[in-house]
């Protein structure tokens, strides 16, 4: 096979555009949870010190956001490597952002880079949500 300048052109522009569009690979699994009978998300979060959103963020593919389609004997990631909030609190009635954050030591701010399915103003928080509050005192 002969190869001519453009073809090796060409070549070399299918090589660069292939790997433009390589996927990154989320980073490794740190810690696992196999899925009991009568498990939910927000019961596996509060029980393992993982966040809600964490939780969702950690298996994307695998978990759907309603978290309706949990199995007995699934093995889902709690955390990945780098990306793994343990210091979390459950959401009771009553509670607020601003109160978290302070009974957390953490600023408003924290607390929602924390959880960044939380909303600007603090409107979607509901009891039983695991919030991480990562950075506190508590």
């Amino acid at each position: 096979m002969v190869f001519t300048a453009n073809r090796f052109a060409s070549l070399v522009a299918v090589a660069m555009t292939l790997t433009s569009v390589v996927v990154a690979q989320p980073p490794p699994c740190v810690r696992n949870y196999t899925v009991a009978a009568g498990d939910w998300c927000d019961k596996i979060s509060a029980e393992q010190h993982v966040s809600t959103y964490q939780l969702l963020a950690a298996n994307q593919g695998v978990i759907n956001p309603e978290c309706t389609n949990l199995w007995v004997g699934q093995v889902i990631c709690l955390g990945r490597q780098g990306q793994d909030c343990t210091d979390v609190v459950v959401v009771e009635s009553g509670n607020t952002c601003e109160s978290i954050a302070a009974t957390a030591g953490i600023t408003y701010d924290a607390l929602r880079a924390n959880n960044p399915n939380v909303d600007e103003n603090c409107t979607n928080i509901y009891p039983g949500e695991v919030l991480c509050v990562q950075g506190g005192s508590a």
